[in-house]
């Protein structure tokens, strides 16, 4: 059985979605537009994920299609897993170490990404600098390790 974790950081990032929503409505009466300076930025940690950190600038991860920034310390790594839904991603500051399909690939400032179809991979932060990603993902945000090959599976009936 795997056990999904869901990035539902609702506290903090609740506060960040109130722009968009004043942008939406703004929107109606001829255009909008939402600026926010690096330093009003709002960060959350993220659960079961230490040093991680997660802001919402659109949308709630927690729920649905959203716009986030996440943050991950030098060093970090996440062991292989998939996201539910199809995602977008700009890779800020740091060195982000993608492994797809055993094939290791490097992606400094300004390199992008995508994954959908729930593909495998594994996520690691260079050491020297945080990784700060902008993330564009059409659905809920959640993180669903693999399986390790070779395991033997649970049985969910114990």
């Amino acid at each position: 059985m795997r056990k999904t974790i869901a990035v539902a950081v609702a506290a903090g990032l609740a506060a960040s979605t109130i722009a968009p929503i004043a942008a939406a409505d703004a929107a109606k009466k001829g255009g909008a537009a939402v600026l926010t300076p690096s330093g009003d930025i709002k960060w959350a940690d993220v659960p079961g994920f230490p040093g991680v950190k997660m802001s919402a600038v659109q949308g709630d991860p927690g729920k649905g299609a959203n716009h986030s920034m996440q943050k991950l310390p030098a060093g970090f790594s996440a062991p292989l897993h998939h996201h539910t839904s199809d995602h977008y991603v700009t890779v800020v500051t740091g060195t982000l170490v993608l492994t797809v399909d055993g094939k290791e690939t490097k992606l400094p400032p300004g390199s992008y990404f995508a994954f959908t179809g729930k593909k495998p991979h594994l996520t690691r932060c260079e050491a020297g600098a945080d990784c700060t990603l902008f993330v564009d993902a059409r659905g809920k945000w959640d993180v669903v390790p693999e399986e390790s090959k070779g395991a033997p599976k649970k049985d969910a009936k114990k």
